[in-house]
């Protein structure tokens, strides 16, 4: 998926300037696609330049005209285009996933707090989206059309975010018991020999 699709989502959910589409970015959408407010005008231009989206000038008080956008036909058709076409299945690059295979190279104590800061932010990511998930439910009224593709959505994030926080905490009590255990054997093999021993030994 490319950024031009993400906007034409937003666009078609609800017509806006750049700023409120970045705003949406921010709020909804840019949890699962991310991009800065430079990178959604400059693409709002591409947009329009290949007649994917129109725009309506409204004039301002003391401020120069704001666009306001719209989804061309055109926009619409190549939205229903790019839904029906086939998605790549994702293929995961995780960085941390491979330090953690070379965790024997380097030094335990600084993977292990990495590990934690994922962790903890997985989990603040889960915390949002259950709280997004409970003002939903209190919303009431029936799920289905824009509301329920949404909450699938949202379904998927916190579900994502789950198995993260329930992984990586796997991931620590393990590390957890290796790094105790390579403490005990350490002390074991290092420990002051007693006196009785010197005797049995001669």
């Amino acid at each position: 998926m490319a950024l031009e699709h993400a906007i034409l989502v937003s666009l078609a959910e609800r017509p806006g300037t750049g700023y409120e589409i970045g705003r949406q970015f921010e709020r909804s959408i840019g949890y699962f696609w991310s991009a800065t407010h430079q990178q959604i005008y400059r693409t709002l231009k591409k947009l329009h330049d290949d007649g994917l989206v129109e725009f309506e000038a409204v004039a301002q008080d003391s401020r120069p005209d704001k666009k306001v956008y719209t989804l061309s036909q055109a926009g619409r058709d190549a939205l229903r285009d790019w839904v029906s076409h086939p998605a790549p299945i994702p293929r995961l690059r995780d960085e941390l996933s491979v330090k953690l295979r070379a965790a024997e190279h380097g030094d335990l104590a600084d993977l292990m707090a990495e590990i934690a800061r994922h962790r903890d932010t997985h989990a603040e990511n889960l915390r949002l989206y259950e709280s997004f998930a409970e003002r939903d439910a209190a919303s009431g009224g029936e799920r289905h059309g824009r509301r329920l593709h949404q909450h699938l959505v949202l379904r998927g994030g916190i579900r994502t975010e789950r198995g993260f926080v329930e992984w990586l905490d796997e991931v620590l009590d393990a590390l957890t018991a290796e790094r105790a255990h390579h403490q005990n054997t350490a002390s074991a093999t290092h420990r002051e020999v007693r006196p009785d021993e010197v005797e049995v030994a001669r």
